[in-house]
C-alpha cells in the first residue's frame, strides 16, 4: 500500500507536483489546478491542527467509509464534497501565486510523515499513523490524478 512514509512514494509525489500544468483543465470536478494545490495545502493544515476544519463523522464514516478510502484498492471516487473550510470558492484558501503555494504543499508534505500527533479527520475521526499516511497519499493522488499527472 501506497503512503507518504515510503520515501519513494514521497518523492514520485514531489515529482508529480512539478509536472503539473497550471492551465491545463482538470478531467474532472470544479477545481483548476492551482485551487486545487491551495485544497490539498488546507487539507495538511487542517490535519496538522493549523487549519480548523468542522467535523461531520458519523458511525458509517468513522467504518464503511473509512475502510473503503484508506485500504480499498478502488480509486477514490469523484465528486465527494469536502468540508465547507476547505472547498475551494467557499472557505478555502484562495490562489494567490502558483510557486509560492505550490512551495507550501512540498513544505506541508515534508513536514507531514514527521509529525507525531496529529487532529482528528473530519470524516473519520482519530486514525492511526499508518492511516494518516495512506490517507495523505490516496488525497495527493486523488487530486494529481485529477490533472492527468
Amino acid at each position: 500500500m501506497s503512503t507518504l512514509a515510503n520515501p519513494t512514494i514521497h518523492a514520485q509525489c514531489f515529482e508529480r507536483l512539478a509536472r503539473i500544468d497550471p492551465v491545463k483543465p482538470p478531467k474532472w470536478g470544479k477545481m483548476n489546478a492551482h485551487q486545487m494545490v491551495c485544497h490539498l495545502n488546507d487539507s495538511f493544515r487542517a490535519v496538522m491542527g493549523e487549519k480548523f476544519v468542522s467535523p461531520a463523522s458519523n458511525l458509517f464514516t468513522k467504518t464503511l467509509m473509512k475502510w473503503g478510502a484508506l485500504y480499498s484498492p478502488v480509486k477514490w471516487p469523484r465528486g465527494v464534497a469536502t468540508r465547507p473550510e476547505i472547498e475551494q470558492g467557499r472557505g478555502g484558501t484562495p490562489p494567490e501565486d502558483w510557486a509560492r503555494d505550490c512551495s507550501e504543499l512540498r513544505d506541508l508534505m515534508q513536514r507531514f510523515p514527521k509529525l507525531k500527533d496529529f487532529g482528528d479527520h473530519p470524516f473519520f475521526g482519530k486514525l492511526t499513523y499508518r492511516d494518516w499516511m495512506i490517507w495523505g497519499y490516496r488525497h495527493v493522488d486523488h487530486h494529481f490524478r485529477q490533472f492527468g499527472v
